[in-house]
């Protein structure tokens, strides 16, 4: 369960850096190093995104539930 926490903890941090990256180029930028800045800031937000998504998933799928317990009135 801790391995789930820490996917998704590295997910939020894949799309605030996928963020900062995308945001921090001006649009329409014709140098070839920035636009692949702002292409790979692109690439890791939606990326963190599913990591994250994942790291839920694995959290929740990995949750152990109570076993029912039938009380049988005889």
């Amino acid at each position: 369960m801790k391995m789930s926490v820490g996917i998704a903890i590295t997910g939020i941090g894949m799309f605030v850096t996928g963020l900062i990256m995308f945001y921090s180029i001006e649009l329409g930028q014709t140098d070839p190093v920035l636009r692949f800045i702002k292409n790979t800031g692109t690439f890791g937000g939606i990326s963190g995104m599913g990591v994250f998504l994942a790291g839920i998933l694995l959290y929740i799928i990995g949750k152990n539930e109570p076993q029912m317990k039938e009380h049988v009135d005889v």
